[in-house]
């Protein structure tokens, strides 16, 4: 089954979510603040989307904790996101070892259908 991370009031989960909905896909929902992912997850994310992709720089944890200024290594940036989930990237979306990170229209149609 599809499963789809991040939090029930960011944007874009919640048009990743209406687009499973109105495609009438199944997916189970895991909300970063309940469940939060951990070092295992984020390896198997990693062996099908790099780092860059999945690590939110433009986000508010970002900035708060001020890791612009730590010039983190991939390996580092990858120990952060354990640590503190909500640097993920929102949505990712993992079906059949595939992961898609952010909304993307055009991607899901591509993979999910």
């Amino acid at each position: 089954m599809l499963k789809i991370y991040g939090i029930k009031n960011c944007d874009s989960v919640r048009k990743a979510i209406k687009y499973l909905k109105s495609h009438e896909i199944d997916h189970e929902f895991i909300d970063f603040r309940e469940t939060p992912v951990d070092q295992n997850t984020i390896t198997s994310w990693l062996k099908h989307t790099d780092i860059q992709t999945l690590f939110n720089t433009r986000g508010t944890t970002y900035r708060t904790l001020k890791l612009k200024e730590l010039a983190l290594s991939d390996k580092d940036k990858q120990l952060w996101l354990a640590k503190e989930n909500m640097l993920i990237k929102r949505p990712v979306i993992e079906l059949d070892n595939k992961v898609i990170v952010g909304y993307n229209e055009s991607q899901y149609l591509e993979t999910i259908h």
